[in-house]
C-alpha cells in the first residue's frame, strides 16, 4: 500500500446547539453507515452524546455548537462528538439507581461501543466511542 493511501474513510458534521439538530446527526450518521449492521448502535451512540453536549454543556447556549467525526476503517467505526465545554465537570459515566430519571446516557454508551474515551481540554470535552468490526467465519467484515 502507498504511504499516503487509507483505507480509513473519515466525515464530519458541526452543528448549532439546538435540539433538533440531535435528529440531524442521527440522519448523518444512518446515512453514511447505511447497510452497516453497526449503523443502528451507532446511531443510538450519536443521539446520546449529541443530547449531552447540548444539555450539559455551553454547547446548548445560543450560540453555541457541537462537532462530530464519524470515521470507518476495516477494523473499526469511531464517533466523537466534541462540545464547548463551560461546566465545570467532564462526562463520565455514572451508575444511578433504578429511579434516577437521568444520568444513563455515557453509561448506555459505554455498554454499546466496545471502548470509550473522554478527552477534555481548556475549550471542551471529547468523546469517542469506538465499535470494533469483527471478522465473519468466512473472514468478512460485518461493515
Amino acid at each position: 500500500m502507498h504511504e499516503y493511501t487509507s483505507t480509513a474513510r473519515v466525515w464530519g458534521l458541526s452543528c448549532p446547539g439546538f435540539p433538533e439538530e440531535v435528529s440531524r446527526a442521527r440522519r448523518w450518521t444512518r446515512d453514511i453507515l447505511r447497510g452497516s449492521p453497526l449503523a443502528d448502535d451507532a446511531e443510538l451512540i450519536v443521539s446520546e452524546l449529541s443530547a449531552n453536549a447540548i444539555l450539559h454543556t455551553a454547547s446548548g447556549l445560543r450560540p453555541g455548537s457541537f462537532h462530530l467525526a464519524l470515521a470507518v476503517s476495516p477494523q473499526v467505526v469511531a464517533l466523537s462528538v466534541t462540545d464547548e465545554g463551560g461546566t465545570g465537570t467532564a462526562p463520565k459515566a455514572e451508575h444511578q439507581d433504578d429511579h434516577a430519571e437521568h444520568g444513563r446516557g455515557l453509561g448506555m454508551v459505554s455498554a454499546i461501543a466496545h471502548r470509550v474515551v473522554v478527552h477534555n481540554s481548556h475549550s471542551g470535552h471529547t468523546v469517542t466511542a469506538e465499535l470494533f468490526i469483527e471478522a465473519g467465519p468466512t473472514g468478512e467484515r460485518a461493515c
